[in-house]
This record gives structure tokens, sequence and C-alpha cells, in this order.
């Protein structure tokens, strides 16, 4: 990839500047659109591919938060809040942090997804970045945590990921879902005190297999743009050199700009972009996430240059600002810049911050190597989308807001296997009219077919030499099979007990389920040793080799499908 030349998708909804968290609520949405009306202003739109990404289904949720608590955010208003959670004692946990709407809009794994594909080198989407999320609640005015669920979809094709955080409040969400896995290495530059959340404390490391790949670099109040960009990159360079990362996720809250409302930092525009720029160097595909920030008109500014930085015209543009819907907003400067103040820089005192960098470099060392994982071939689409069953995923519009795709995936498994059932008891009708042993078993088209060649190895293991199959009907056919008519011979199938089965004609005979099951019963003691000695010897002339009859029932590549 080239360093001048970068793919940079830029994602953006227009709704999500339309909704509000409550009109003394600190967190103001509608910083996104007057961040994008200043990128456009600036001409930045046409050097990127715009997308309008689609919402998040509960579904897509799921991957990461609780069915529980997908399920409630579906379903809570300001009417039923406190029906839902208890009085405020599960899920929104800080009402006055986390107030109730019924808006909730996650976008981040949609960005994850262009990386996965190589279709772009940079994912921008200014609406994500909520860290605070966690599994079951939500928190810091963080409902779903889009960084998780990007993170996880970039985990499909990445051995190695980097969350970088360089919010004023620590990234404790993102922290708490990777802390016990060494595929994911988070680092968060924050405040670090009496302060929300309260966590990110230097000793917290990871655990089990993460212990050390979490990596907290705690600031004291008013860290300048020298400070800052030195740890960081001392810190960052460390990681790219040791680490090796596959993609990186940078979060870019933009509360540790100077003059936040509810930040302490003193960081300035071009220190805070400093970040998005040595990323970029790194030559790595990154998605890049927005975050925190409350002062709305330093939060447009601060984000629409580092879009700038991620293009690579951070140079070319002019620091007057361009006319645009939302320039009185800007005064009375009007000016592409966030300056740093006279804040006192506390972390200079006592040598401070050059302990937390030998400390860290310390922890970097101690880790023993870059860890790897078994990689596999990711499937491009979801069984129900392999079926043809709409998951209310697809680009549309006018889709309904639920639906039961478990319900629809059932019904889609049914009508296969009555299908199915269909064709193996014509073939059997058939066989039997030809005076024929039926094998209703390996002789199936789309079971043998899919299977190719097998060997096996000293363990009595059968290893296919061929993919396994990928379509559902495949699937579906590798299964347990359908029962036969008690009328014709049994399907012997390799690695199970012969199973009777009851045909149309026996549903109209009258019979309760209980006397057929006693007759079923009776009939396999008459014939269960005579149905042993036919089995082995249709297996050995027909089967093909996946099942040795002298290792009993252990189930073979069957067994490994079903």
């Amino acid at each position: 990839m080239s360093l001048q030349k970068r793919r940079v998708t830029y994602f953006y909804d227009n709704d999500i500047g339309s909704f509000s968290y409550g009109p003394n609520h600190p967190m103001k949405p509608f910083r996104m659109r007057m961040t994008n009306h200043l990128i456009s202003a600036y001409g930045m739109l046409d050097k990127m591919h715009v997308l309008r990404p689609h919402r998040a289904t509960p579904l897509q949720l799921a991957a990461f938060h609780t069915d529980e608590y997908v399920n409630f955010l579906t379903k809570v208003s300001p009417e039923t809040a406190d029906e839902l959670t208890g009085n405020g004692q599960r899920y929104l946990l800080g009402e006055l942090d986390n107030p109730a709407f019924e808006a909730f809009l996650n976008f981040a794994p949609y960005a994850a997804e262009r990386i996965n594909s190589g279709s772009t080198d940079i994912a921008i989407n200014w609406a994500g970045g909520l860290h605070h999320a966690k599994k079951r609640e939500a928190s810091g005015f963080c409902y779903v945590n889009d960084i998780v669920l990007c993170i996880l979809e970039l985990l499909r094709s990445y051995q190695r990921v980097v969350y970088i955080d360089i919010d004023c409040h620590h990234g404790d969400g993102v922290e708490e879902a990777f802390y016990s896995s060494d595929r994911v290495l988070t680092v968060s530059f924050h405040k670090y005190g009496e302060y929300f959340p309260g966590t990110g404390a230097i000793a917290d490391k990871g655990r089990g297999p993460g212990k050390g790949y979490s990596v907290n670099v705690p600031f004291r109040d008013g860290i300048t743009d020298d400070s800052f960009r030195d740890i960081f990159e001392s810190v960052m360079g460390r990681v790219n050199e040791w680490y090796r990362p596959g993609a990186y996720v940078l979060q870019c809250g933009a509360d540790s700009l100077a003059g936040d409302k509810l930040g302490c930092l003193n960081i300035s525009m071009e220190g805070h972009a400093n970040c998005v720029e040595f990323v970029r160097k790194m030559d790595v595909p990154f998605v890049l996430l927005g975050g925190g920030g409350y002062t709305v008109k330093n939060v447009a500014r601060a984000w629409a240059y580092e879009t700038a930085c991620a293009v690579g015209i951070q140079h070319e543009i002019d620091r007057d600002l361009p006319f645009n819907e939302y320039f009185e907003w800007f005064g009375p400067r009007y000016r592409l810049e966030v300056p740093a103040s006279n804040m006192e820089d506390l972390n200079t005192i006592d040598g401070y911050l050059q302990q937390i960098k030998t400390e860290i470099a310390e922890q970097l060392k101690s880790l023993p190597f870059a860890p790897s994982v078994q990689m596999q071939e990711v499937p491009r689409q979801t069984l129900a989308r392999a079926a043809g069953i709409d998951t209310g995923t697809a680009p549309r519009d006018d889709l309904e807001s639920s639906r039961d795709i478990d319900s629809q995936l059932a019904q889609y498994v049914d009508k296969a296997k009555q299908r199915r059932d269909r064709k193996l008891e014509l073939h059997a009708e058939r066989a039997v009219q030809r005076g024929e042993s039926p094998l209703a078993s390996f002789e199936d088209n789309h079971h043998t077919a899919s299977r190719g060649h097998f060997q096996t190895n000293g363990f009595g293991r059968t290893i296919s030499l061929l993919p396994r199959p990928t379509s559902l009907l495949e699937l579906i056919n590798a299964k347990t099979p359908s029962r036969l008519s008690k009328d014709a011979p049994r399907r012997f199938f390799a690695g199970g007990a012969t199973v009777p089965v009851r045909d149309e004609e026996e549903e109209e005979d009258g019979l309760s389920e209980e006397d057929e099951g006693q007759e079923d019963v009776e009939m396999h003691d008459e014939e269960n040793e005579e149905d042993e000695r036919r089995r082995r010897d249709i297996l050995q002339q027909h089967a093909p080799p996946i099942w040795d009859p002298s290792h009993g029932y252990g189930g073979g590549i069957v067994a490994a499908a079903a």
C-alpha cells in the first residue's frame, strides 16, 4: 500500500444528528452532522468512498451483547424504562448518563467488513467509538459497544488486532471484552484517578492468555502535545514492531482536546491528529472511530482535520474555515484550530511520565512473542443467507425491524428433510421392484459426491482430502438419515444404529404412537442379530472406505459432519 494514496471509505448517516440524549445531557449526536458538513465544505467527500451504513440488527449485536440486553434495547422507551430496568437496577444503571430512548445506532461492523474484504485501506465512522458499553448493560453514554463488534469482525480475517484509545476516559468496555485474549492488544491513553470510569491503572495488564496484552497509560491533568506525542510514539512504535498486527482500530475521542467540557487534558488539534498520522504511516489497514467530545465545535474541527490526515491532504487544506451550514458555530475566529491552553502539566512533576514509559517498556519486553492462531477460510455468508432466508441485514430500507429467523431456519430444514425423505423412499421402492437390496446410505449423490477421496490415519480416524460440503442441503444430507418404511429394508448408516421408520400408510392405520413404538421395539429385538450380520455384509461390499466395522460404532467422518 502506498502511503501517499490510500483508499478511504467514509460512513455517514444523516439520521444520527437527529437524536438527542436530552436538553441538559452533555452528549450531543448533533456534532456528527457538524463534522460532516465541515468535511463536505472542504471537498473531502470527493476523495473518499462515501457510504450510508445500514443499522445493525439484533442478530449482529448479539455477537457480543447478551440476548436479554439486545432484546431490552429493541423494546425500551421512556415510557417502559422503569418496568424493563427494574426501576434502574439492570441494563441502564446510570439513568442520568444513559437515558432511555428509542434510537440505538451501531455501524462499526460494516467498516470492519470493508477492511476484511480488501475494498478499502482506511474506514472512517465518526458515529462509532462507544467504548464504555458492557456486555449486558449501558455505561458512560454508550449503549452498544460497536468497537468490540468491529474487532470481532476483524478477527475473522486477521490473526492480531491492536486497539488504540486516545479518549480522555479509559476504554474499559473494550479492555474488559478482550482482557483474557492475546489476539487483541488494547492500548489506552487516558486520565486516571478520581475520574470516570475509575479503571485503567498501569497494573491492569490482562489475565490468563491475555496477561500483558492490556496496556494502560494513565495520565494526570494537563498533559501537553510534546509529552503526549513522545509517549504515544514510543509505546506504539514498540507495539507495531513486536506485535505486528494485521489491523488497527483507533478510537479518537475528542474529549482529550484542550478546553473540553468534561476533559482535563491539554492537547491541541494537531497533537491529537498526530496519532492518526502515526498509525497511517505504519502501512496497515485501520478503522477510525469517534468517541467522546463535548465541546461540539472543537469536535467537528478535530474530526474534520483527522479525516484530512486519513486522506493525506492535511497540509493542503486552508485553516480558514470554508462557509457551511453551521459556520456561525465556529466563531469568533472561524479557523480550523483547537489551541492548547496555559493549563499546568502535572505529568512532569517528580518524573511521573518517565516512570510510566519505563514500566510499560518492561511490560512489553516481558511478552515472549507475537501470538499466532491457526486461520481457516471464513464463510462468506451466514447459514440463513445461504438458505435464502431474509435475516433483516439486506441493504433495504423496508425491512421489518424484527424477524423470527430461528423459525424460518427450522421450516427450511424441515422442508429440505421432507424432500430428501421422499427421494429416499422412492429409491427404496424402485430397488425393491428390481429385486435389489437398497443401500440407502452412502449412495446418495449429494452425500458421496461432495466427500471425494478419504484416507484413514493410524488411529482409525478417517480424514477427508477434499473440503467439507458447503451448501445447506449437503450439510443436511450428512446428518443422521431419515427413517424408511418398515416394509422396505432398513437404511444402515455408518457409525449409527439401525432405525425402523413408519411411512404414510402407518399414519393411516389408526395405531397410537405408543403402540407403534412398542411394535418397533419388538420388531427390532427379533431382527437384531440378522440386522447386525446384514449391516456388516452391506458395508463391506458397498460402503466407501470411511468406516472400518472392526472399530465398532465409533463415529467416523459422518459423526464429524453431524
